[in-house]
């Protein structure tokens, strides 16, 4: 269980995912040793995933951004396994949520522009298995990236 000081030493992280023990330690009130028990405890079971750079997509050359909803033609196990192992598997996709009723999948595609998305539209998206319908919206502005849970 999360307690207290955990959310403190997640919150600390959120922040910067960079932080030492040491730092980190100082921050939350604790001595190193229980402060890098607790983060180890924290990476062990799960809470923290990973740590990764929060990379600017358009800084990279990848500044187009589209939100595509997906609607199946069948939902089966075997469509749902095969459109969910090559929707994991395209670099573009950025995220992607299965979606209780209609539609069936949010994905949230990034591209270099807009002809960069037509292709990868006409070649990747549309051949994906099991797909009857494909929508679009083109992202104008980001508000808020995700940002992790709240804790």
């Amino acid at each position: 269980m999360v307690d207290g000081i955990d959310r403190s030493i997640l919150r600390y992280l959120k922040e910067d995912g960079r932080m030492t023990a040491t730092a980190l330690a100082g921050k939350v009130g604790l001595t190193v040793a229980p402060c890098h028990r607790r983060l180890r405890d924290l990476e062990t079971s799960g809470v923290i995933r990973g740590y990764r750079a929060d990379i600017d997509p358009a800084a990279v050359g990848l500044g187009f951004e589209a939100i595509v909803f997906v609607t199946l033609r069948q939902v089966d196990r075997a469509i749902l396994a095969a459109f969910e192992a090559r929707v994991a598997a395209m670099l573009n996709v950025v995220e992607a949520q299965r979606l209780f009723g209609a539609p069936d999948y949010l994905l949230k595609v990034i591209a270099a522009d807009l002809p960069a998305y037509q292709r990868f539209y006409d070649d990747e998206l549309a051949a994906l298995p099991g797909v009857e319908r494909l929508t679009s919206t083109l992202v104008m502005k980001n508000l808020k990236s995700n940002t992790g849970p709240p804790v």
